[in-house]
C-alpha cells in the first residue's frame, strides 16, 4: 500500500539531510522498514532521491557562492569552505563517494559546485554514495525484524 505521509516525510528528512539543515533520514528509513507495510525498494528510493536532490541544491550554491557565501543564511564558513576546496583538490571528484558522511559530506557537495564538477558526474557518484548508505541501512533494519 502507497502511505504518501510515510513517503512524503522520508523524503523531506532526506532532502534536509543532505544540506545543513537538521534532519535524520537514517533512523526515519530504518523506523519505516522496521514497521513494515512500505516496500523497502521503494523506502530506499524515496530516501535516496530525496538526499540526492538536497545534494544538487547544495552543488548549485556552490556554483553560485560569488553571490552568496556573504550571507548570513549560507551553509558554509568560509574555513569549512577551504578545507573542503583543499580535501576536494587533493582527491578530486572521487571525494564524492564521501558525500553520505555526516558533517564532510555536505561542503563537499557544495565545494564539488565551486569547482565546477560536470553535473552528470556530480549525479553518478553522489547517487551511488547516497544510494548505497540508504541499501545498507535498509538491509540492517530489515535483519532486525
Amino acid at each position: 500500500m502507497l502511505d504518501i505521509g510515510a513517503y512524503s516525510g522520508l523524503f523531506t528528512a532526506a532532502f534536509l539531510a543532505a544540506t545543513l539543515i537538521p534532519a535524520q533520514s537514517e533512523a526515519g528509513l530504518a523506523a519505516l522498514v522496521i514497521a513494515g507495510g512500505q516496500d523497502v525498494a521503494i523506502l530506499v528510493l524515496v530516501a535516496s532521491l530525496g538526499n540526492i536532490l538536497g545534494a544538487v541544491v547544495n552543488w548549485y550554491i556552490g556554483r553560485c557562492v560569488d553571490r552568496f557565501k556573504d550571507r548570513k543564511w549560507f551553509p558554509a564558513s568560509a574555513a569549512q569552505l577551504d578545507n573542503a576546496t583543499i580535501w576536494y583538490q587533493r582527491y578530486g571528484r572521487w571525494s564524492l563517494l564521501l558525500s553520505w558522511v555526516p558533517f564532510i559530506g555536505d561542503p563537499i557537495t557544495v565545494v564539488a559546485g565551486i569547482l565546477r564538477t560536470p553535473l552528470l558526474s556530480f549525479l553518478l557518484i553522489v547517487g551511488f554514495a547516497k544510494t548505497a548508505r540508504y541499501v545498507v541501512i535498509a538491509a540492517m533494519a530489515a535483519s532486525w525484524i
